[in-house]
């Protein structure tokens, strides 16, 4: 593949956060398939057990597989910050477009909406929203998604500005072009890639927002398992010599977040090679 992203398919980095996240994907799809243990079976005589080979990440304090639970936790966390980036992909998006294409009013009024929405803190406004709507899967999609769209939109109307005055949209204009069309055919393929960099930077603040909702216990509700509930439930344990109930979720939520950090940071350079160099 040629061009500044075919570049990416030859990078040690990119290659490494694509393996880490492709990996914990196929953890997290076809793990119950070859762990069939339920994350939710209890065994109290069995709890609290080290990591051994029948409970390769030991047990915790009602004698729940760890492992189940840290491979439910994955499908927890990565569907959550799938939907969640998706969403604030083509609601974020949208406004963006119209916003920075049409101007006027529209683009004040949008724009002031925006600002108020950034004044909050983004994990703030995440947990002020899960406690409005009260805890769960839904709650804490809302609130993350909410907080995430202003950062599509701040980006996307800044870059449709810039495109909307290039001689290509001029002559579309002066050719007739309607304007639904010129956004869709003429401006929308030029900030793909933009897009696909802000997607991965809010999949990362996605799986790390969700974490810090469970942990404080606004996010994903027990039974089920989610990593940062489940730290929340190592800490008890913390510093009576159970390591194992805390440090696998932790790690589950740090390779996550790593990766999609580590490949947005490398799709950024892809399409600004000066940024990668340092250059002014």
């Amino acid at each position: 593949m040629k061009g500044p992203f075919g570049r990416l398919f030859r990078d040690g980095e990119m290659l490494a956060g694509a393996a880490i996240l492709a990996g914990l994907v196929l953890a997290a799809a076809f793990g119950p398939l070859l762990w069939r243990i339920d994350p939710l079976d209890v065994d109290v005589l069995a709890s609290l057990s080290p990591p051994t080979l029948d409970h390769p990440m030991g047990t915790d304090d009602v004698g729940r597989d760890v492992l189940a639970r840290f491979i439910g936790g994955a499908r927890v966390s990565l569907t959550v910050s799938f939907v969640v980036t998706l969403i604030g992909t083509a609601i974020g998006g949208a406004l963006g477009l119209v916003a920075g294409f049409s101007g006027g009013w529209l683009d004040l009024l949008l724009s002031r909406v925006m600002d108020a929405i950034l004044a909050f803190p983004p994990l703030i406004l995440a947990m002020a929203v899960a406690i409005g709507l009260g805890p769960g899967v839904s709650s804490a999609v809302i609130g993350i998604v909410l907080a995430a769209i202003p950062w599509y939109y701040r980006l996307l109307r800044g870059e449709v500005m810039r495109i909307r005055g290039l001689a290509f949209i001029d002559a579309a204009r002066v050719l007739g072009v309607s304007r639904p069309r010129i956004i869709l055919r003429h401006v929308l393929p030029q900030t793909v890639s933009t897009l696909l960099i802000q997607a991965s930077s809010v999949f990362s603040f996605s799986i790390l927002t969700l974490a810090a909702l469970g942990f404080v216990g606004l996010g994903i509700q027990p039974p089920l398992p989610e990593w940062g509930t489940m730290i929340t439930e190592g800490l008890a344990y913390a510093l009576t010599g159970q390591w194992w109930l805390g440090l696998f979720p932790g790690l589950g939520i740090f390779l996550l977040a790593a990766a999609a950090n580590l490949l947005a940071d490398r799709l950024r350079d892809a399409q600004d090679p000066k940024s990668a160099k340092g250059a002014p």
